[in-house]
């Protein structure tokens, strides 16, 4: 196995990890884990908020270790990485309260503009890695990620916008982030299972 190959293997397992631990810290919660933001898991108080915060970590970590298996999208990439990492780091308020309808804190607004950012980054990344996909199969995989993408954010956003926190913007975050975990998994893995001559280049360039 290449460096590239294990660096993209080991790049699924934390992403895999991480969002099962976020995962089942959100779905732990007392109240039902299509209600609220995905990131009330992880604010003060909630049973298991560590865990949720240790799961991005990871998956940031993921994040970044795709970007140095994946040359041409790597800087998109450890990007999108400091942004999760900074969601953790800076963890909102009870019920992560946003604008225009609720008070906010300088913690909610940096939590969710990196949040923001961070998916903002990640799409820009899928682009990038579709423009040089290795193979059918990857290419295939980026434009549908990117066709679900794409209009659940914009989607998301004006839902924010015109209602505010409710039921329907929950649900959108949560396919939002299905998508992108998909993503990431999925090209982690095909990353490290296909042969191509772009391993090697890139693994030249990891030495």
């Amino acid at each position: 196995m290449t460096r590239t190959r294990l660096v993209a293997a080991v790049a699924a397992v934390g992403v895999v990890a991480g969002a099962g631990a976020m995962l089942f810290a959100l779905v732990a919660r007392p109240v039902p884990w299509w209600q609220g933001y995905v990131s009330e898991a992880g604010t003060a108080g909630q049973p298991h908020a560590v865990v949720y915060r240790l799961g991005l970590v990871l998956v940031a970590l993921g994040v970044a270790l795709l970007g140095r298996a994946l040359r041409r999208a790597r800087l998109l990439l450890l990007v999108a990485a400091v942004f999760a990492g900074t969601t953790s780091a800076v963890p909102c308020t009870d019920r992560c309260p946003l604008p225009p309808y609720e008070p906010t804190t300088p913690a909610d607004l940096i939590h969710t503009a990196a949040g923001i950012l961070g998916m903002a980054v990640l799409a820009a990344a899928m682009a990038r890695a579709r423009s040089s996909a290795a193979s059918p199969v990857s290419r295939r995989l980026t434009t549908v990620a990117l066709s679900l993408t794409l209009p659940l954010g914009v989607v998301f956003g004006l839902t924010l916008l015109v209602a505010g926190r409710g039921t329907t913007s929950a649900l959108l975050e949560r396919a939002l982030l299905l998508v992108a975990v998909g993503w990431l998994i999925g090209t982690a893995l095909l990353t490290a299972l296909e042969s191509n001559d772009e391993s090697g280049a890139e693994l030249g360039s990891l030495r």
